[in-house]
């Protein structure tokens, strides 16, 4: 059944994806506005500084609500800001404040900030601090530094002490992975049950909009682990983590032998005509994977994939199941077996006993 596709305004107006990323956004919210209240609340109630601007700036700008939660990236992006304060906080003892002292600022800050590292974020992270502490007059020299640095130590414990859940968006990830790699290998699927030469062109182009996906499950499973070895909260998600960092590096071996699946069929099908052994072993393969897809939430689930998997590479031998077949229909088959490597690999499998599973070609 094909699916109806939006079009004009109803393409360009979804309200659900706003109020999905709306609540997907509530953990990072919560804590850039506990973490930023706590080091202004410090730096005026504890410090006496009248208008600690700095100290909440600095806190929001470093957590951020990007999918990088990393301490590490945390780190760069206050120290990048503290560049900057530091460097207009002396331009304007030395030669006071106004424009030409503002593009100075500008200058050293990017420059001195592109000479401690390669981020470019680091470099513009010192200049926006470098441009409020020229903009906004102080009343005391290197003031604005401190209240930098409260909010540096600010993001830093949030980081740790007020974590994003970072589990719920490691498994969000996956699971969109998961559903995109089911979505390509369907539209492949049928293309070899109608021997339709343009589906599987679209198969294709599925399969090679994957790797987006990976890069994100891969972005947010090293925050997630990088925060879960510092916080004393997040600790007994480890194992959880380390499992789904083990399925991801085979899911994306994964996804690039479906992209040599697809091409294979796609020249395959230039003859039009339908390969349905091909087809029912790549469902095969699919319900496999979908089943593993479902491991994300219930573990107990694994076993069940593997002994899915496993039942599909016993088979996969070309010359068994499609004697009479051309060479190029034999090497569509043959193309299945390190996909079916790769799934049994994520879920927990050896490679060498994975490759073993399937009979010598």
């Amino acid at each position: 059944m094909t699916a109806p596709i939006a079009t004009g305004w109803r393409a360009r107006v979804r309200p659900q994806r706003g109020l999905n990323r709306m609540r997907e956004s509530v953990p990072a919210v919560l804590q850039i506005v506990l973490a930023a209240s706590a080091a202004y609340a410090f730096a005026h109630l504890v410090l006496g500084h009248t208008a600690p601007l700095l100290a909440a700036t600095v806190t929001i700008s470093s957590l951020g609500l990007v999918r990088d939660a990393r301490p590490r990236r945390v780190l760069e992006t206050v120290l990048g800001m503290l560049v900057g304060i530091l460097v207009s906080e002396l331009i304007v003892l030395v030669v006071g404040s106004g424009t030409w002292q503002l593009a100075l600022a500008l200058l050293a800050s990017l420059l001195i900030a592109r000479l401690l590292s390669s981020q470019p974020s680091f470099a513009i992270a010192a200049a926006i601090q470098s441009v409020i502490v020229i903009a906004i007059p102080g009343s005391m020299p290197f003031l604005r530094l401190v209240d930098g640095g409260v909010g540096a130590v600010a993001a830093l414990l949030a980081t740790a002490l007020l974590p994003r859940r970072p589990l719920r968006e490691v498994s969000r990830a996956g699971h969109e992975l998961f559903a995109a790699l089911g979505g390509a290998a369907a539209t492949v699927i049928q293309a070899l049950r109608r021997g339709d030469r343009v589906r599987a062109d679209r198969g294709l182009e599925k399969a090679r909009a994957l790797q987006t996906l990976v890069d994100d499950w891969s972005t947010s499973l090293e925050s997630g682990l990088a925060v879960a070895r510092i916080s004393p909260f997040l600790r007994h998600q480890r194992t959880e983590l380390e499992r789904q960092d083990r399925m991801r590096a085979s899911l994306d071996l994964a996804t690039r032998n479906l992209r040599v699946i697809a091409r294979r069929v796609v020249y395959a099908l230039d003859d039009r005509q339908p390969r349905p052994i091909a087809a029912d072993l790549l469902a095969q393969i699919a319900r496999g994977a979908d089943l593993l897809a479902q491991s994300i939430d219930d573990i107990a689930l694994e076993p069940v994939a593997l002994e899915s998997l496993r039942a599909v590479a016993a088979r996969l031998d070309p010359r068994t199941l499609a004697p009479e077949a051309s060479l190029g229909d034999q090497n569509v088959i043959a193309a299945l077996r390190p996909l079916v490597v790769d799934l049994l690999t994520a879920a927990g499998m050896p490679p060498a006993e994975a490759r073993a599973t399937m009979p010598r070609i």
